[in-house]
């Protein structure tokens, strides 16, 4: 997780090249039976270093796939639960807004519709007010695009 946040440091700071070979790197790392969660947290921060629309989605959807192979008994640990819980709703709409790009409105809105079912499970603090800011955008897009 310390990997993960290092190259977002870098991804922020606009260094989004060196931020996808370290991100390539941990992912090549943990492989594909590594921790659902790790592998779920990485996808979904790699997606965001992508400056193709369609690899972006094919890393938002591996996110997505990793965050539900998390097995019941790793649910059933309290912090694992809260914590996949606040991400789903960013997942969804990340996944949305792909779709939007991609010009296929039908997967954003459901992409989307999931983002806001998802979105009771976030906080009242900055993570949870800027994902229902993000959702929130990305439904005015949509219904401006009759979606």
């Amino acid at each position: 997780m310390t990997g993960i946040g290092q190259a977002m440091m870098l991804l922020h700071g606009g260094d989004r090249e060196e931020a996808r070979n370290r991100f390539q790197a941990l992912w090549e790392r943990i492989g594909p039976d590594g921790d659902p969660l790790h592998r779920c947290t990485l996808a979904h921060s790699m997606a965001d270093a992508q400056d193709d629309p369609e690899a972006e989605l094919a890393w938002d959807l591996r996110a997505l796939t990793a965050a539900d192979a998390l097995d019941d008994d790793r649910l059933a640990r309290h912090d694992t639960a809260v914590a996949l819980r606040a991400l789903y709703p960013s997942l969804h709409v990340n996944l949305a807004a792909d779709f939007l790009k991609l010009r296929r409105p039908g997967a954003a809105r459901e992409h989307l519709d999931r983002a806001r079912a998802a979105s009771t499970a976030l906080g009242d603090d900055g993570y949870g007010t800027g994902v229902r800011a993000a959702i929130d955008r990305l439904d005015r897009r949509l219904r401006e695009q009759g979606a």
